[in-house]
């Protein structure tokens, strides 16, 4: 257990931290109203580079509700727009995560599409999909030229913003459809100096790690963006960094954040203040019940929502609570770990959204940023945290202090002055609290999560809850069926009887229905050439391409059936049109899915080649559609996750797939002529078209042979005809 923070440092580069950078100015936002307003009259003096990193970035968000009183748009992606457009030479940079489909209903619908397509050539956006298998980029952090940077818990998306008071019935907060949410509460910072600067490298090499190229920045610091209606907190003070990465790419992982939180909580002596969207991390928990049993143990208050927010978090996150809880309930001989929520007038039984992630220590210590206490946040997501520490100084003391007091005197809906007399006249935390709670109004109230016994029984732990390393499939497999259970005798035996099913199947339709007649083939062929004459049969013909190219239908297979449909000319033109827009839709589902998603099905002949069309642009795409290597819809796939640019990918493909779907229309024409009118003359033009694609097969094959033996005679030259001085060399 480190040493009391009274006497030795916490903070250690290395350990619990990245770095430790001085800062001028330090002050903590709390709520969305003070976060929003400040960024929004920061960032219009942005002279040289904006970077935003979140979990989730809606264009649709609007910073401040109502009219903006500085001439500019309301929502976030037109305001970054005309930045751009209003500063010569500033650069934006926007990173949100290339989230789980399982939060797509949640998000703004192909963000990467509307912020790349309608946006200033300045303004970057782009989806962090660089992760190993079940994490997510989690850090919310915003600089603006190196020199201030807001980190916290806020990221710039819908249902965020709300004041400071709360209310049940607050007319401003609406979502983009104008529906109201419920009260949410969260906490940014802000910090100026060379700790801006040091965020400013963070947010540029997560930039880097997720593209692959180089933002453009600052050589220094550079202007004054602080915004004027922001009084610091705290000056000359500094900062400390703390961060988790997963290991990933070959380089190992980062868990400052989790030894931070370790050596805060065993360093406690008088009181813990935590306030967290979750708590489900085990390490947290036992580092707890060890304060815990100690007869002089500080007072431990937990404040977040009494539910978790949906079925989904209320099964996962919310039962690993009621456990953790329970276990701690048992260990508090004392009565000193006590869980509150915001409570806040006419919301019936619903609570305050509480979202954010903020600890502090003994008037010693002070973080603010993105890590829940959870286990993603100390070893799979990446977090950021900023961490002050005040090494016996006063007046740093002095500074925790009051902002924590800021937030219990928001909570309980006191001023300073009582919470301070409260503090002092009962001589503990929890004392103080329960002497200004009130039994009407707004107020803290207690609460301890449960969670019903069939529920508990029926979910699995926490490594597949809130895992703290990447997810392994096999191991969830494990998890949930047994070895016995699942043994692959059973697999083939159930792929024997569905097999044996359909077989049977279609000898009943052959025997008894009109099948046996269809399978004529001038009979099928008339069927199918009846389809030109349906009403938007192009339109439906479209609509397959793209629904086929999505579920792994060989697109040679629909290019013929278009050109039987619809005759060769037209129907090849059609063949082009609905391989180009399958082709965009494949390309937008692997930049939704991110590199490394796409990654495990392509293989690695696949994934080596996108390297190559990324950097070739649209001659490595006509040569791939000119050559297959693999499936029409995995080569769309690897294409929209590489880095090659759409208006490449497409061209390349109408030009690539020109010449074969002009030789499968000379075919598929010629075979149903000869179906149609078998003869002389339509087996000769058979003939005529076969022979132009074996031609050029053969030509192909003779040029590769001749290459090969050039190859091997350059690796094995003749003893006659080395040269004397090569001879005298070797």
């Amino acid at each position: 257990m480190p040493d009391a923070l009274p006497n030795a440092p916490l903070l250690r580069p290395g350990h619990n931290c990245w770095r430790v950078e001085p800062c001028q100015r330090f002050s903590m936002l709390v709520d969305g109203d003070a976060y929003f307003s400040a960024l929004r009259e920061a960032l219009p003096h942005a002279q040289h580079s904006v970077f935003i990193l979140g979990w989730d970035i809606d264009s649709r968000m609007v910073l401040t509700p109502g009219t903006p009183g500085d001439g500019l748009p309301a929502a976030l992606r037109d305001f970054l727009n005309a930045l751009c457009q209003r500063r010569r030479g500033l650069r934006i940079y926007v990173l949100s995560w290339d989230f789980a489909m399982v939060f797509a209903l949640e998000r703004e619908w192909l963000p990467a599409a509307k912020m790349r397509w309608q946006t200033h050539r300045r303004l970057s956006f782009h989806l962090d999909g660089n992760h190993p298998p079940g994490a997510s980029h989690h850090q919310k952090v915003v600089v603006i030229d190196h020199q201030v940077a807001f980190v916290g818990g806020l990221d710039l998306t819908i249902r965020r913003w709300d004041t400071h008071h709360h209310l049940a019935d607050e007319p401003r907060r609406l979502d983009p459809d104008g529906k109201p949410y419920p009260p949410f509460h969260d906490v940014q910072c802000v910090v100026d100096g060379d700790a801006a600067a040091a965020l400013g490298d963070l947010a540029a090499e997560r930039w880097l790690r997720a593209t692959g190229r180089h933002p453009r920045v600052p050589d220094r610091p550079v202007g004054d963006a602080w915004p004027e209606t922001v009084v610091p907190d705290l000056t000359d003070v500094d900062v400390g960094i703390s961060r988790t990465a997963p290991a990933c790419d070959e380089e190992p992982g980062v868990a400052e954040i989790r030894e931070l939180y370790l050596d805060a909580i065993g360093a406690a002596r008088h009181d813990l203040y935590l306030e967290n969207q979750y708590f489900s991390s085990a390490l947290i928990a036992d580092a707890v019940a060890k304060r815990l049993h100690a007869p002089d143990g500080p007072d431990i208050a937990l404040v977040s929502r009494r539910t978790e927010s949906g079925w989904l978090e209320e099964a996962s996150m919310g039962v690993l609570r009621a456990r953790l809880c329970r276990g701690l309930r048992a260990a508090d001989q004392h009565e000193r770990l006590h869980l509150y929520c915001p409570h806040v007038p006419d919301l019936g039984e619903a609570c305050v959204n509480v979202h954010s992630k903020v600890m502090t220590v003994d008037d010693q210590l002070l973080t603010i940023g993105s890590a829940n206490l959870s286990n993603r946040s100390f070893g799979l997501d990446t977090e950021c945290n900023l961490v002050v520490e005040a090494n016996g100084d006063p007046r740093i003391a002095a500074g925790v202090r009051a902002m924590r007091n800021r937030l219990l005197c928001e909570h309980l809906a006191v001023t300073p002055r009582e919470l301070d007399a409260a503090l002092v006249a009962s001589g503990g935390l929890h004392a103080a609290i329960a002497a200004l709670q009130r039994s009407d109004g707004r107020t803290l109230q207690r609460f301890s999560p449960t969670v019903p016994e069939e529920v508990d029984a029926a979910l699995p732990d926490a490594r597949l809850l809130d895992p703290m390393e990447p997810i392994d499939s096999e191991q969830i497999v494990a998890e949930f069926v047994s070895h016995e259970a699942r043994p692959r005798v059973a697999n083939r035996v159930a792929l024997l009887l569905l097999f044996l099913l359909v077989l049977a199947g279609l000898a009943f339709a052959w025997r008894y229905t009109p099948l046996r007649e269809w399978a004529d083939f001038r009979h099928l062929l008339a069927l199918v050439e009846r389809v030109d004459d349906m009403p938007l049969a192009p339109l439906a013909m479209m609509a397959t391409y793209v629904v086929g190219g999505l579920v792994m239908v060989p697109v040679t297979v629909l290019i013929v059936v278009t050109v039987v449909v619809f005759g060769p000319l037209y129907g090849g033109a059609l063949a082009l049109c609905g391989a180009v827009l399958s082709t965009a839709a494949g390309y937008t589902v692997g930049r939704l899915l991110g590199r490394n998603a796409v990654r495990r099905f392509g293989g690695r002949k696949l994934n080596r080649l996108s390297q190559q069309v990324g950097q070739h642009g649209l001659l490595a795409m006509v040569v791939l559609r000119l050559v297959p290597v693999a499936p029409f819809t995995l080569v769309n796939l690897v294409v929209g996750a590489s880095r090659i640019r759409l208006r490449d990918c497409l061209l390349g493909t109408a030009i690539g797939m020109s010449p074969g779907i002009v030789i499968s229309a000379s075919l598929v024409d010629r075979i149903a002529a000869v179906a149609n009118n078998p003869g002389v003359a339509t087996f000769a033009l058979l003939a005529l078209v076969l022979l132009v694609p074996a031609t050029v097969f053969v030509l192909l094959r003779r040029r590769r042979r001749r290459h090969e033996r050039a190859a091997q005679a350059a690796r094995h030259p003749p003893p006659c005809s080395r040269s004397p001085s090569r001879e005298g060399a070797a």
